[in-house]
């Protein structure tokens, strides 16, 4: 479906009325802000994250996202290693189904993600973070006022890196690009690549890929923190099954 047929969808199922303008535009797909239909979304604006045509995105390689998750049959590997129409079209669709069901869990579960309303094999539609005039920044070009907003900011980002754990999910990309803050509450977002750490040999190093990340950019602000110690404690903690949101929020301390 095209970017239009596409809108068509959402406003022909009465989620939403308009489109206003657009948020961002990635890689793999650009952001609209809508004007939602309240009545059947419970929202007055949401955002509409319509993935590029196949042709337009930029797939990365999904080994390491989807290691122990599917098994393509023999026509379906083919497909996908030499690159076909096909091959692509099943890429696609695991990526948009990938984004979709684990921000339904994530959600069901407590964590700051976006809602998921509803979705088309190549949209998502979510409710919005800010307000009609600014969408919510992205982490990285937001400058917290002192080490105490900082400390906090990083505690939620650590408070929700626990919970999707403990929902056996480890984000796999996270970073300031796809945290949003807005009125001091960080938003989780952008969950297509995310793994299950029950079936991908490759979880541990994701995860710890994650906490340095954030413990970069804390330490950029001027509040170190120790990426080996919390991601091995995580881990070590979740093997165990003994992850307790609440009991690891102090490990950043």
């Amino acid at each position: 479906m095209t970017d239009a047929s596409q809108l068509e969808y959402f406003i022909d199922e009465g989620l939403i009325h308009s489109v206003l303008r657009p948020i961002k535009s990635g890689k793999e797909a650009s952001v609209h802000l809508c004007r939602a239909n309240q009545r059947t979304t419970g929202v007055d604006l949401a955002a509409l994250k319509l993935y590029h045509p196949l042709h337009r995105r930029d797939f990365r390689d999904e080994s390491t996202y989807r290691d122990g998750e599917w098994n393509p049959d023999r026509r379906m590997a083919k497909a996908i290693e030499q690159r076909t129409r096909f091959g692509r079209q099943v890429k696609g669709m695991v990526w948009v189904d990938r984004e979709w069901e684990t921000m339904r869990s994530l959600h069901a579960g407590g964590v700051s993600v976006p809602r998921p309303i509803a979705r088309t094999g190549d949209a998502v539609l979510m409710t919005y973070v800010g307000d009609e005039e600014t969408p919510a920044p992205q982490l990285r070009s937001y400058r917290p006022a002192d080490d105490g907003e900082t400390a906090a900011l990083f505690d939620q980002v650590l408070d929700a890196i626990v919970r999707m754990l403990h929902l056996n999910v480890v984000h796999a990309d996270l970073s300031p690009f796809n945290l949003l803050v807005w009125q001091g509450v960080v938003t989780v977002i952008d969950l297509p690549q995310a793994v299950d750490p029950r079936k991908n040999q490759h979880a541990a190093d994701l995860l710890h890929r994650d906490v340095a990340r954030m413990c970069e950019w804390a330490s950029r602000h001027g509040v170190p923190r120790d990426a080996d110690r919390i991601a091995a404690d995580l881990w070590t903690s979740w093997q165990l099954a003994d992850l307790v949101p609440e009991d690891l929020r102090g490990l950043a301390l």
